[in-house]
């Protein structure tokens, strides 16, 4: 599912990039987790676009292209989850960095697990961050806050 949220203009960035063609790939197999980070983007108006995939293994598809109803053709920033039936956000991170045209991709990790060696093991996967979902506040406000910002600010690969 692809949602267009808002198509404001990128503003004080060096980029040319509109926001509105940044795509957040939100990564979990949660149905009420996706919908709630779904919502408080609406509600904080997140000027990026989303599409959604359950599991790494459908995550990769998508960035590579060959997702047969799903595609990303902006830059993207990932929201991965870890623990997921099916590829899990481990294996996603290994796959990912193994791909020459997709190592360079930011992920963010959104976990319920608070674990010292899950996020050590994620750093070494390179991600860019790591939230433990009780912790981005009230549904998801915090995130949708720090997503909107982080579009805002930085030059994606």
């Amino acid at each position: 599912m692809m949602v267009d949220l808002v198509t404001a203009p990128r503003s004080g960035g060096s980029s040319d990039v509109p926001l509105s063609d940044v795509t957040v790939l939100l990564v979990d197999d949660d149905d009420v987790a996706r919908e709630g980070v779904l919502r408080s983007f609406r509600k904080h108006s997140v000027p990026c676009r989303t599409v959604t995939a359950g599991d790494g293994a459908e995550a990769l598809d998508i960035l590579g292209g060959t997702h047969p109803d799903k595609a990303i053709d902006t830059p993207v920033i990932v929201l991965l989850d870890l623990n997921m039936p099916g590829m899990d956000g481990f294996q996603f991170l290994d796959a990912l960095r193994a791909d020459p045209d997709l190592r360079r991709t930011v992920v963010f990790v959104l976990s319920t697990s608070a674990r010292d060696q899950d996020r050590s093991r994620a750093y070494d996967g390179h991600v860019a961050g790591y939230m433990v979902k009780s912790a981005v506040g009230p549904q998801f406000a915090r995130l949708a806050d720090f997503i909107g910002k982080y579009a805002r600010t930085q030059e994606l690969p």
